[in-house]
Formats: C-alpha cells, structure tokens, sequence
C-alpha cells in the first residue's frame, strides 16, 4: 500500500481545506437604526497581507463579543476582525433591539417548553446579556444604545391572551418574576386600545443596535483590536498549521480563526443542509411631531413583543433620533441569503395595516426607513458553538436571538478557543448538530408553507 508523505500529505490536506466563498448575503433596504447615526469615518479596508495570532470574521454581535473576550484573555496577541460590510449594516444594525433573556423560539409554536431545558437557556441568554452590559458600561455606552429595562410580550386576541396566560404559568414554574398588565395597563404604556393585556419580564435589555454595535466597535479598536471594514472573506484556506483568510485586496494568516457570521457559515463549507435562512422585515416611521406624541399619548419609550412568535414586534424610541415607532413583522425563507428591493415594497404593505391598526391616531404618519435582515435558524433549535477544525472555531447559528445568543456564543468560542472552562461552554459544546433538513425543494415548500400558516395564525397578534 502506498502511503503519501508527511509533505504530500499537508498539500492535499491544504488543497482539501480551501474554501471559495462565492455566495454573499445581500441585506435589502437601508439599516433604518443606521441611518438615524452620523455618517462613520471612512472605513479601513484590508489592503495588504498581515498576520494576526486571533482572525475572528463577522462583527455583528457574535464576532464583537469574541474579540472583547479575546482581548481580555490574551490582552498582548494581535486580534484582527474583518467584515464584509460597514459595521452597521449588516444583520446585526438591522435587528429588533431586544436583548431577550427568556425563551423565544421562532421556531415553535409557543415561547415555553420543557422546564430543565429552558432554565438553561435563560442561563446562557443572561450570560450573554450581561457580557452586553460589561461592554456597554467598560465603553460608556448611553442608554440610548444599551439599557436593562425589561421587555413586554403584548395580547390583542383571545388567542394571544390564552399564550400570555400558559406562558406565565411557565415563568412560575421556573421561579422567574413577571407582571401581568391588563387593557389599561396596555393602553397607558401603548396610547392605544389595540392590546387586551400583556406580560411584563424585568430582565430583558434594549439596544439601538447600530448605534451599539458600532460604539462596541469603537470601544475594541480603542483596546487594539484591528477592525477592517468592506472587506468579504472571498478564500479561506488552510497552510500548514495557520489559515488564510483573503479579501479582495488583501490577506490574514492566522493559526486561530472564529468564524462569527451566522448562517454565512454555510458559504464557508460547514453544515451543509442543515441551515434555514430566513428574512425579516421592518418599517421606521418618520420623527413624530409634539402634536403627534401628544395625540398618540401612552410612554414615551416602550418595547412589546407579540405573544404569538410570528406576531408583530413593535417599539417607541425617544431620544436623539427623535421619537419614532418601529414595527417588525413577515417572515421569509431564502436559502440564496439575498433579497431584492421588490419584497421589501411588498411587505410594507403588512406594515403599514399593523402600524395602522395599533396607532389610529397617527394616519398621517409616513414610514421613512424600511429593510430586511437575515436571520438563521436549525430544525432542532440548536446553536453552533465548537471547534470545526484544529484552530477554527464556530460562534453561529443564533436561532432568531441574534442579540443575547450571538453575545453568548462569542464569548464561549473565544473562551473554548483559549481554553477557559465553565458550565455554559460544556453545555454548548454538548449540543447535538444542527439537524439536516429535507431535500431542498421539499425544504423551501416545507418552510414557506409553515412560515405562511403561522402568519395566518397570529391573526390579530400580526
């Protein structure tokens, strides 16, 4: 039997290893949260082949907490993150703004399910909410773009109200606070009658999540940490016992690499056919008026999620950015990971009979910003946290939580990548793989027909 040479044998394993990444999400419409902030400097765009001892790509919320968390555990290494858009723009400055703690399943019929398992998801959703909160208070974050002030799950149906009440029998059951609110509780926070009742938890946060990711972002180049910007990852290949990232204009040779790029990590030749790629949508209204606010009455900054999971998500801001209503609804399955300008047009129409049917008393109101963002999702509702390769390690697969999941799955790759130990990291690295999906056709039928029906279900909660 012939057997190949130690040298022949690292060729073949190299050639083996490289990836050409020729599949780029594409994120529709302007980052409304974006857009509200100041235009950044320009970007430092990788130009030139370096070495790093830490690459870590993507700078959504996973890539950022990981290289914090490196930068504490090995202050004296040179830590570079590159990402392939402005930071800001990609997924992460386009999300909801809640920093959830509790369980919420997009994936499910009902946020709640076995007690043991849910107690430990809170546990690692709080481990990455209160990573969030060391950051903001170590970079002097506002509470404009980082605060803990809880969060609501609002009902405006019998069915919507029947969720609230099975949830909160749940809650009891996992020793967790909560308040309930009834219409007049609803209608002093809202403005409005739209919502029957509604359930409040005290430890969720709320982000502006550009203006967080984006001042985290800040805060790491302050601490050393090499940010490049507009800089896709187009090969990565492995070399010896180190892996090299190339751009378009230049290289990282590193021997430790996280990849924190959610469901992209299907374009870097991992878990094929075991991710769903889903778009949301979203529509920001123009600064509302003091006549307006007075009209609309109720709180001046308020946060509610649906009580059905596939329900509207709405927000009131009120700061810097003027005061502005947020509603988020529609789901989509897109396997290409790229959606056109067309569904966006196509869904404001939902926005708009949301936003119209909560806030009556604003029908003069016009949406000024409205985008889509990805999200990625697994059938078993499972995270990838682990070693895929000597020196490679995975911080992905956030399950619809892009905020607290992507914090806590940073923090736990940078930490298996050093070596730190804990509870949590044995609990992520335990986690079953991604289940693999049905063939492709039967996947995209499967998932738009589900996605469709639990739409239709929400009724009134949409």
């Amino acid at each position: 039997m012939l057997v190949a040479s130690p040298l022949e044998s690292r060729v073949r394993f190299a050639i083996e290893s490289a990836v050409k990444v020729t599949r780029f999400p594409h994120d529709p419409g302007p980052a409304g949260w974006n857009a509200l902030l100041p235009a950044p400097p320009p970007a430092r765009v990788l130009d030139e082949a370096i070495t790093a001892d830490w690459l870590v790509i993507g700078a959504g919320f996973a890539g950022l907490s990981a290289a914090y968390r490196l930068s504490q555990l090995r202050p004296m290494d040179r830590i570079v993150l590159l990402d392939a858009v402005r930071i800001g723009e990609g997924p992460a400055g386009r999300n909801s703004g809640f920093m959830i703690d509790l369980p919420h399943d997009l994936a499910s019929d009902q946020y709640s399910g076995a007690l043991v398992r849910d107690q430990a998801q809170t546990a690692d959703n709080r481990i990455g909410i209160d990573l969030a909160r060391e950051m903001a208070e170590a970079y002097g974050l506002s509470a404009e773009a980082f605060v803990q002030s809880g969060k609501v799950s609002g009902a405006a149906s019998a069915r919507g109200a029947a969720h609230i009440a099975d949830y909160a029998r749940h809650l009891r059951a996992m020793g967790e606070p909560f308040e309930m609110l009834d219409a007049q509780d609803m209608r002093e926070m809202t403005g409005g009658t739209y919502y029957r009742g509604g359930l409040f938890t005290p430890k969720a946060a709320m982000i502006q999540p550009a203006l967080y990711v984006r001042e985290i972002a800040d805060g790491l180049r302050q601490r050393g940490v090499e940010i490049f910007e507009n800089s896709p990852v187009e090969e990565f290949v492995r070399q010896g016992s180190d892996w090299v990232a190339k751009s378009p204009r230049g290289q990282v040779t590193a021997p430790q690499v996280i990849l924190a790029v959610n469901g992209h990590l299907e374009s870097f030749g991992h878990m094929a056919g075991r991710l769903m790629h889903v778009f949301t949508y979203a529509s920001m209204t123009r600064a509302l008026s003091a006549d307006e606010r007075a009209q609309m009455g109720g709180r001046a900054i308020w946060g509610l999620t649906s009580a059905d999971p596939m329900g509207t998500t709405v927000r009131r801001i009120n700061g810097a950015f003027g005061a502005r209503i947020v509603v988020r609804n529609r789901f989509t399955y897109d396997p290409k990971m790229r959606v056109g300008r067309n569904r966006i047009e196509r869904v404001a129409l939902d926005h708009d009979r949301a936003f119209a049917a909560r806030f009556p008393m604003l029908s003069g109101v016009a949406m000024e910003y409205r985008w889509g963002g990805r999200l990625c999702l697994s059938r078993n509702n499972v995270q990838v946290i682990r070693g895929l390769d000597d020196g490679l390690w995975s911080a992905c697969v956030q399950n619809g939580l892009g905020t607290a999941k992507g914090t806590f799955a940073g923090k736990m790759a940078a930490e298996a990548a050093v070596g730190v130990t804990s509870d949590a990291l044995e609990r992520a690295l335990g986690e079953d793989v991604p289940a693999k999906l049905p063939p492709k056709s039967l996947t995209a039928l499967g998932a738009g027909l589900r996605l469709r029906w639990g739409e239709w279900r929400a009724g009134l909660e949409k």
